[in-house]
Parts: structure tokens; sequence; C-alpha cells
């Protein structure tokens, strides 16, 4: 980190959220984990030596003197927006996974700032929930194209035939039309 903020800047991983240092949690729970790691594993090897690159959580994006955030995955396919440090400006994908002392701030503050900075794919995933809400770009804002979810054996049970064949258990990201993805994947290894 470099400028003003650089001397105030903590040793725990932190955030710059406009202006304010913001702590992260110092250890993110295991099921945090498991699912950022599960998605980084999806897009790394489906990007292999493609021209997009798979991030994984813990390398900064810069997107104002202001605001720079750690989100826990991202894509980026201009990799001249790549330094040492960092992204420098909107990824075109960046996944949040939610946890209670940060879904409101990724909810409001960071949506607005991704669509602001021409991120065009924003994935709000939920591990206990075993849910994700993609967010795609119309150019003013990113809104809510759908929300996939892992539904539980009981309510799986409960449903007919036709609602069970009905269930979506694979979607596909918007940037790669060959790139099928499976929930079940997603949220493999969970507590």
């Amino acid at each position: 980190m470099s400028g003003a903020y650089a001397a105030d800047w903590p040793e725990r991983r932190s955030e710059l959220v406009d202006g304010q240092i913001i702590a992260m949690s110092p250890s993110p729970a295991w099921n945090h984990i498991a699912v950022a790691g599960n998605i980084y594993n999806i897009f790394y090897n489906f990007l292999r030596g493609k021209k997009c690159t798979a991030i994984q959580d813990g390398f900064d994006l810069h997107l104002t003197k202001k605001d720079v955030f750690v989100p826990d995955f991202m894509v980026v396919c201009d990799r001249d927006k790549i330094k040492p440090n960092g992204v420098y400006g909107g990824a075109d994908l960046v996944v949040e996974v939610l946890s209670p002392s940060t879904a409101k701030r990724d909810r409001n503050y960071k949506k607005k700032l991704y669509a602001e900075h021409g991120v065009k794919e924003y994935w709000l995933v939920s591990p206990g929930e075993k849910s994700i809400e993609v967010y795609l770009n119309d150019g003013n804002d990113l809104v809510c194209h759908e929300v996939y979810s892992v539904y539980p054996d009981w309510q799986l049970e409960q449903m007919s035939a036709e609602e069970r064949e009905k269930v979506i258990t694979k979607f596909k990201c918007s940037l790669f039309e060959d790139l099928e993805i499976s929930l079940d994947d997603i949220f493999f290894d969970l507590l």
C-alpha cells in the first residue's frame, strides 16, 4: 500500500473502504475458505493457458484512492491491470463470500463501486444458505440476474418429480459460455 494510508495500514488483513481502514476477520471460517477455494479451483482449471486469469483471495483490488478491497475471488481478463501489489481497475468477475460482518457492505457499498468500475459479473455467495446471487452489469448498475441454491434433501423429498426436474443444479458464468459450474462443486466439503 502506498500513499497517505501506508503508515496507518495494519499488519492484519484489511480493506480501505471510503477512506477508512476496515480490519478483516483474522481467520475466516472453514466454510468461507472452502467455498472460496472451490470457486478458485473451478476457474483456475478452466482458465489455465487462456487470456483471463483466476485470482484467489488475498490480492488487493484498487478501485479508487479511497477504496482498496480484497475480494474472495476474481477473474481478470485485461492482464495490464495486474500489478505486483494488486489489480488496478475493475475485475471482470468478482466474488464475495458473505459473512455476518461484511454482508451489508458487500451488498451495498462494494456492489455500487464494482458497478461503477465496470465489473461485468458479481457473485454474493452464502455458505450457510448454499446460495449464489449472480449480478450482471447493465451499464449503470449490477442487477440481480439469478439466485442459485442447493436444496436440502428434506425439501427435495417434499417436491413432486416435476418440481425436482426444474431445480437448477448447474449454471454458466456470463463471461464463459463453455464453462458449466455445478453448485455441488462450489459447496463441496462444507461442515
